[in-house]
């Protein structure tokens, strides 16, 4: 359930990302009233989702789809151009996200690798 409330939240954010664009700098009530509905909708759901996904991986894919996303949303949308660098960029946030995901500090088992922050607090 908790990926369900992540695509939730993803869709979500890329609503209020589009109306941020479509409120012109916030002068225009109906988009600015969505920036905040559609905000308010993706934090909730990513917290539910976070009661079972861990936070390094359910933000790594939140930002990473919700960025790569956002670039086909503008280019198709908002008929704004891509260059190779972003599509290099987004290539390496792709890649960010898998590695996260497969081999990110959530998997390891080993209490003695990774330093909780109850340890890095007490230090």
């Amino acid at each position: 359930m908790g990926y369900i409330y992540l695509m939730v939240s993803i869709i979500s954010e890329l609503i209020g990302t589009s109306m941020v664009k479509a409120s012109e700098g916030f002068t225009k009530v109906f988009p600015v009233i969505g920036v905040f509905v559609s905000f308010s909708i993706a934090f909730f759901f990513l917290s539910l989702s976070l009661k079972t996904i861990p936070l390094n991986a359910a933000y790594a894919i939140w930002s990473g789809l919700g960025t790569i996303a956002t670039v086909i949303i503008s280019v198709l949308i908002w008929k704004e151009k891509i260059t190779i660098g972003s599509m290099i960029g987004i290539l390496l946030i792709v890649t960010g996200v898998v590695v996260l995901n497969i081999w990110g500090p959530a998997h390891n088992t080993s209490s003695n690798s990774v330093s909780t922050l109850s340890n890095v607090v007490e230090k």
